[in-house]
């Protein structure tokens, strides 16, 4: 290919400059003198294309495919119903046809599932996978997607390449799906009180109704009919502090395209706006302060204090109504507002004849109710005046063996209280024996059938009893000497985890269970750590569901006593639900209702501006029933750039040049013997004028 170039060995302005005087001065001369003066004028050119420095360039060109980018859409909602079996059809038939295309070469570019919730980002994956190709040799685009793009541009003149866009979309026309929307989602609740979650049950191609169930923590509560399309409301109770988990659950539609977005997941952090604790103190010792400060210390706690003054062996005929500034007010305590209660202590309490029957009735009913209940016993727990005499037998986890251990003695951890949340891990339990004070005295008892105590004091005999009574709970403290820790006796002990912990757990702190299944997220990428709280020596698989429906089975290793753990990889954003027996739980990886769910229709109308300004097109692989088809491809030079069967591209005739020659025009000998055959030309031909 030969082409003129010129390289200028003055600057072009000045180059300019003179060929305008030049031009100016051929136009005098040629006015004064006439014809003759065309010699100089000749002469002139020479000279200034001299100055111009004219070559001949001949360049070897090699042409180079054009380059068509197919961009193969991986996200969350391609997988749904046929579309990934679509796509791949759909992928293999494009790599077939373009193997009939010499003049392109296909450059296929997969976008997988976006490791956030920014959705699908089509356009910003092919522009990163044409960072390298000039956008003269971009002969087309293809793209294999449902249509649901989430970075679609303003208009043509945004995508940065002028080449045809066709986009191939899988999905059928007639899609089914129902899903449900969450319109108002408390986050937060106060224990006791109701909450109300109002949520809509949309659908397409459905019936008009959906049967909703509702559970909270893995157990049904609710199940009814609602009309789609419909706001609804819910009213739930709060049952306890920490997350309740409350699922929203639209039955499935026969044939839809998912039922990962047929429930809706929401945990609402339960807040107890006081906790009430009723603190009845027995003989007055030393270690009732450190019940006090303990329960005072806490902003949440609202404690009410009395302590009964009267000694059991003190029988001088006053009337009890007269030994105290505030009468004891039983029947307000334990018949009216017991149920206010999160918590009741006896503290070394005996049996004095305050409390009837009827009032130690009420308390067993409170805790099979759901109430809790602490004994922290001192010597009378081994009298006659025991509680263990009342109507508390009933729930107590032990009784009183009538021993009375007045010795120092080290409080260790049994086999269960090593793996029992309320004891594992206090501080100090490490070491053998443990490296804690000594307590000075324990009430001897047997615990009752099936119960096993998590810790243990002098001649083995226990001295930390938990039990559960229906709904409720119930600890047993065989020592009164907790105090000993908190006033530093032999360098004291961790006396402030051990009450904590034992009143949290008493009132249901769901870190705290014995039985627990947990999972979070590590903070890294997508990884997921589960945990498996529990008694038992093992702890049986978790089946991990993932948003799709997709199911696997996760097996624990030890982590610590009673703690067994796991990590995983998820696959998939969106809630995971992991069951072990009864036990259920949810991590959400990204957000629990991520973008690609909520939209889940495949769209032709999303794409076709942008598309069609381009001169492509945008149609589907597959109508209703119908088998999938690809267009023709072919190579388009002019005119149209798609018809109802096939869809073009426009070549660029591109080439890479191979080497390049160039011949100088106005330099050399040559060139010199022209400049002085014109001058010597012009000479003669003004000279002979002269003579004549």
């Amino acid at each position: 290919m030969l082409s003129l170039s010129f390289s200028p060995l003055v600057p072009v302005p000045p180059l300019w400059g003179l060929l305008a005087l030049a031009a100016a001065l051929g136009v005098v001369a040629f006015l004064a003198r006439g014809p003759v003066s065309l010699l100089r004028v000749l002469v002139l050119a020479l000279v200034l294309a001299a100055l111009a420095n004219p070559s001949l360039v001949q360049e070897e060109r090699e042409p180079v495919k054009d380059i068509a980018a197919v961009v193969i859409d991986r996200s969350g909602s391609q997988m749904l119903g046929e579309r990934p079996a679509m796509t791949e059809q759909v992928k293999a038939e494009l790599q077939r046809r373009f193997g009939g295309l010499a003049e392109i070469e296909p450059r296929f570019v997969e976008v997988p599932e976006a490791g956030s919730d920014e959705g699908t980002k089509l356009f910003t994956a092919l522009s990163n996978a044409l960072a390298d190709v000039p956008p003269d040799r971009l002969a087309g685009v293809v793209m294999v997607t449902d249509g649901v793009v989430h970075d679609i541009p303003a208009n043509a003149a945004a995508l940065g390449f002028k080449a045809p866009l066709h986009v191939l979309v899988t999905g059928r026309p007639d899609e089914r799906d129902r899903q449900i929307h969450l319109i108002e989602a408390p986050r937060f609740g106060i224990v006791g009180r109701e909450q109300t979650i109002r949520a809509e049950v949309m659908e397409r191609g459905g019936t008009g109704s959906a049967v909703v169930t509702v559970r909270r923590d893995g157990e049904e509560v609710v199940r009814q009919t609602v009309r789609t399309g419909r706001p609804f409301a819910l009213t739930l109770r709060i049952e306890h502090g920490g997350p309740n988990v409350v699922e929203i659950e639209a039955e499935a539609l026969p044939g839809e395209l998912t039922t990962a977005n047929n429930r809706a997941v929401l945990p609402i952090e339960g807040i107890r706006e006081k906790l009430r604790v009723l603190l009845v103190s027995g003989e007055p010792h030393a270690g009732e302060r450190t019940w006090r400060n303990l329960l005072k210390s806490d902003a949440n706690v609202d404690l009410v204090h009395f302590t009964i003054l009267r000694p059991p062996e003190k029988q001088d005929g006053t009337p009890i109504s007269e030994l105290s500034l505030i009468a004891f007010p039983t029947r307000e305590l334990f018949q009216q507002k017991i149920k206010d209660f999160d918590l009741i202590i006896f503290d070394r309490y005996a049996n004095q004849s305050v409390l009837p029957s009827s009032y130690f009735d009420n308390i067993v009913r409170y805790v099979r109710e759901g109430g809790a209940l602490l004994i922290a016993a001192g010597p009378e727990f081994a009298s006659a005046a025991s509680l263990a005499r009342t109507r508390l037998a009933a729930i107590l986890p032990g009784e009183p063996n009538g021993r009375v251990i007045e010795r120092p003695y080290k409080a260790v951890l049994t086999g269960s209280g090593q793996r029992h949340p309320v004891t594992r891990d206090l501080p100090g339990s490490e070491a053998s024996p443990p490296a804690w004070g000594d307590w000075l005295r324990l009430i001897g008892a047997e615990v009752r059938p099936g119960i096993t105590p998590i810790m243990g004091g002098a001649d083995g005999q226990p001295l930390l009893a938990l039990s559960r009574e229906d709904k409720g709970r119930v600890a047993l403290l065989l020592s009164d000497h907790a105090w000993l820790w908190a006033r530093g006796y032999q360098e004291g002990g961790p006396h402030l985890d051990l009450l904590r912990r034992l009143g949290h757990w008493l009132m249901k702190e769901p870190a705290l269970e014995e039985e627990a299944l947990r999972a979070m997220t590590t903070g890294h990428g997508r990884e997921v750590r589960v945990e498996r709280q529990t008694m038992a020596d093992d702890a049986e698989p978790v089946t991990v569901t993932a948003p799709s429906g997709a199911t696997r089975s996760l097996t624990l290793g030890p982590d610590k006593p009673g703690l067994f753990a796991a990590t995983f990889e998820a696959g998939e954003l969106g809630l995971h639900t992991l069951r072990s027996g009864s036990l259920v739980s949810f991590v959400s990886v990204g957000p629990a209702n991520p973008r690609e769910l909520i939209d889940v229709f495949s769209d032709t109308e999303r794409l076709r501006p942008v598309a069609e300004a381009t001169g492509g097109s945008v149609r589907r692989v597959a109508e209703a029933g119908d088998a999938v088809t690809v267009p023709r491809l072919q190579v388009a030079r002019s005119g149209r750039l798609a018809g109802a069967e096939w869809i073009g591209f426009r070549p660029s005739d591109s080439a890479v040049v191979r080497g390049v020659s160039v011949y100088p025009l106005a330099l050399g000998l040559v060139a010199l013997a022209l400049l002085a055959a014109a001058v010597l030309a012009m000479w003669l031909t003004e000279g002979r004028r002269g003579r004549a």
